[in-house]
């Protein structure tokens, strides 16, 4: 029998071979301190937890063992040691039974993502879910997911990268508000050590023949009326602030202060931003025809309502100007490559694009370095055609 103080592996091997020399002794476990159990001279043994928080040491019984498994035990005492950590009772008046994936998610869709998130955001994860996660997992106790379960799950995934990505984040996000709310122990994610799989960014950028190209075709289009008015508007503001499709979808004519010369958007992808109205900006938005009642800068076909799509636009304008392998947000990319053309620092970018990540703008970086190579190599040729004496090219 270990002595008093002394640590073991509490595992049902090791506690079934525990003999008490005295009346009470407490053996506790050297993976998880503050979890031991404590046997009796009468052979009857308990799984105890103690810990120090706010309010003190305190110290509770979980079980009996054998009512009780090691494994079982030690899920409970992460959760006892957690709450005492945190100056709460160790043990909940009214324990939670452990609910499935399923029932993680449903609570995680209406507790945290519903009044927490925007709408679209909103919409990925239920696809996420309901797509990959519930399909795989949903019937799974969630103390019973392991990081076994979360790698088959991504490793699934894995001729669509991203998905992949994707869904492994919302997962992870669930089993984190499970350990909030007392349902997991903390730090027991299974999510932690499935690592990513690596992406490469879709990097595609409008030429100068392109821009004209698609300059004409909506030029045309507007005459001859193939695509309606609000949506050449909305494409050609997109082309001239870099803003996201629902930043000019959304952007009402209170929004336009012409006097600051600025746009506000009021619920861009990260906050409340300005974008300056510039004269290329201003003269898109003067020939856009205010209807009476509509507080829509791109208004819809019904009254008072905006538009709600430009997919299938975007589709015909993309074929009429040949723009292979373009995408409508590409337009976004394109302006950020244009700035960085012009001598813009990333900085400077990230903040014309409403970018609060530097990671997000940093995507960029390697048009920077592109751009201080041509730059490096003009003054090189105009030095080296001075040193030389005859004209540089």
């Amino acid at each position: 029998m270990p002595s008093r103080g002394s640590a073991i592996r509490i595992t049902k091997q090791s506690v079934d071979a525990l003999r008490a020399t005295s009346n009470n002794v407490v053996v506790w476990d050297r993976d998880l301190p503050g979890f031991g159990v404590r046997v009796y001279g009468s052979g009857r043994k308990l799984y105890v937890v103690q810990s120090r928080g706010p309010a003190g040491s305190k110290r509770l019984t979980l079980g009996r063992h054998g009512e009780l498994s090691p494994t079982q035990a030690r899920k409970l005492a992460r959760i006892a040691i957690g709450r005492i950590k945190r100056g709460e009772d160790p043990k909940p008046k009214v324990p939670e039974p452990e609910p499935n994936v399923g029932e993680l998610a449903r609570r995680f869709m209406q507790a945290h993502v519903a009044p927490n998130c925007k709408a679209r955001t909103e919409s990925h994860y239920r696809g996420f879910i309901h797509n990959h996660i519930l399909p795989a997992l949903g019937d799974k106790p969630i103390g019973m997911v392991g990081r076994q379960d979360v790698a088959a799950l991504h490793f699934a995934l894995r001729d669509r990268p991203s998905a992949a990505n994707c869904t492994l984040r919302v997962l992870s996000q669930m089993f984190r508000k499970a350990e909030e709310w007392g349902l997991m122990p903390e730090e027991s994610n299974p999510c932690r050590s499935v690592r990513e799989y690596r992406q490469r960014w879709r990097e595609r950028y409008l030429t100068e023949a392109e821009y004209r190209r698609l300059g004409q075709v909506l030029k045309d289009a507007e005459a001859n009326g193939s695509i309606g008015k609000p949506a050449v508007a909305a494409l050609r503001l997109l082309m001239l602030t870099g803003c996201r499709r629902d930043e000019i979808l959304t952007l009402r004519w209170d929004d336009v202060d012409r006097n600051a010369r600025e746009l506000r958007l009021r619920d861009s992808k990260t906050g409340p931003a300005m974008i300056a109205l510039t004269s290329a900006v201003e003269r898109v938005l003067d020939g856009i025809e205010r209807i009476p009642g509509n507080p829509w800068v791109i208004t819809g076909n019904q009254p008072a309502r905006r538009l709600m799509t430009l997919k299938s636009t975007w589709r015909r304008a993309q074929a009429l100007a040949g723009l292979e392998g373009i995408r409508l947000h590409d337009l976004r990319h394109s302006y950020a490559s244009r700035a960085l053309a012009l001598g813009k620092s990333l900085t400077m970018i990230g903040k014309l694009l409403n970018q609060v990540q530097l990671q997000t703008t940093a995507r960029y970086a390697h048009l920077m370095l592109d751009a201080e190579k041509a730059a490096a190599a003009r003054v090189g040729d105009a030095i080296a055609a001075q040193v030389s004496g005859r004209r540089a090219e």
